[in-house]
């Protein structure tokens, strides 16, 4: 909406062109993001439902109680901050409507006196992947560029949708799964972001410097670089008060969101391995979780007995570390892995 006001009002009167710029809407969106979030988490926490444990989770009496479910506050800020300042695409529009409905899928089971069950979850984490697969290639074929080397694939909808699915499915679930830590999660994910958004913004938005690093230019690597920062500064907001010792959670409302948003905007660099690069931590204390307790319920095979899975669980009760151990511990491991591997994924083609 303003980025087609600053269209029609330039005519009349030149300095409005300042609100079609990516980088003023950027910033500004990043700002009002994580004001309105730092302004209305503590005025409506009190609205929320409670957290009521995690069964095997370590330290779960400690979350037991507290306001549940922020996500529904700071990811709504987010969508509608989108709505006023993004460029207006269908594309943009149709992942904001389905990032609405992970967030409403979670929220409902936050507030639910029985948590729904994995299987219902999954199916519905399912859907909403599959549906944004859809409005990625929108039916179209995908060119895929790949690390190290200057080849692409060209892959066609039948390919591109069923692995798309697969991979927005798995950040939702292993972002839900990491969701255990007291600012771990949303630190990670604004690790992430960060990166991605600069990623999409100044390297494949950028059209001379995309062409000097042999890469492929995306006119709208902007605007979904705009969305990855907003949402750092909504996540920015919520770990003012989600600091340990936290004063309300995220819950499933915000992760599954964060978690599918991970996934989008991965897709949306035109290289699914930067995952690898950017939430290394979040698929490793995640995702393995995942992979063990599949492999044992569906195929009756055991492994990693000796390790409690997610991992912070695993080194909170076997290493003795504490959350704020784990939180920096993890962070920086992810911080590292990201600054040296991207580097090494621009320059090395």
């Amino acid at each position: 909406m303003i980025y087609w006001l600053g269209e029609v009002l330039e005519k009349y009167f030149g300095p409005f062109r300042l609100l079609t710029s990516h980088f003023f809407l950027s910033g500004l969106s990043v700002l009002v993001c994580w004001g309105l979030t730092f302004v209305l988490l503590p005025r409506l926490m009190n609205k929320l439902p409670r957290d009521r444990g995690r069964a095997h989770a370590v330290q779960s009496n400690a979350a037991q109680g507290k306001p549940t479910g922020a996500g529904i506050i700071f990811v709504s800020i987010f969508i509608f901050v989108e709505l006023i300042l993004l460029p207006p695409s269908w594309q943009s529009w149709s992942i904001l409507a389905l990032t609405f409905l992970a967030m409403i899928s979670g929220w409902l089971d936050d507030k639910s006196i029985n948590s729904w069950g994995e299987y219902k979850k999954g199916l519905i984490d399912l859907v909403l992947s599959g549906a944004a697969a859809v409005a990625l290639c929108q039916l179209q074929d995908v060119e895929v560029w790949l690390p190290f080397t200057r080849a692409n694939l060209v892959l066609s909808p039948l390919v591109f949708i069923p692995l798309a699915t697969v991979l927005i499915w798995t950040t939702i679930n292993t972002t839900n799964c990491t969701d255990g830590v007291d600012g771990l999660s949303s630190t990670l994910i604004s690790i992430a972001f960060t990166s991605l958004g600069a990623l999409l913004y100044f390297v494949l938005g950028h059209k001379e410097i995309s062409k000097y690093l042999l890469l492929p230019h995306y006119q709208d690597g902007a605007v979904w670089g705009m969305m990855a920062f907003s949402m750092v500064g909504c996540v920015m907001g919520y770990l003012w008060y989600n600091a340990n010792p936290s004063i309300l959670l995220m819950g499933d409302a915000g992760s599954r969101a964060l978690g599918f948003l991970l996934g989008v905007f991965v897709i949306k660099t035109g290289n699914p391995f930067t995952i690898l690069i950017v939430s290394a931590v979040l698929l490793i204390n995640g995702g393995t979780g995942l992979v063990k307790v599949a492999l044992l319920r569906f195929f009756r095979i055991s492994l990693f007995k000796s390790i409690r899975f997610p991992l912070h669980d695993h080194v909170r009760h076997n290493k003795g570390w504490s959350n704020p151990q784990v939180l920096v511990r993890f962070s920086l491991i992810q911080a590292m892995m990201t600054l040296v591997l991207l580097v090494l994924l621009l320059k090395i083609r």
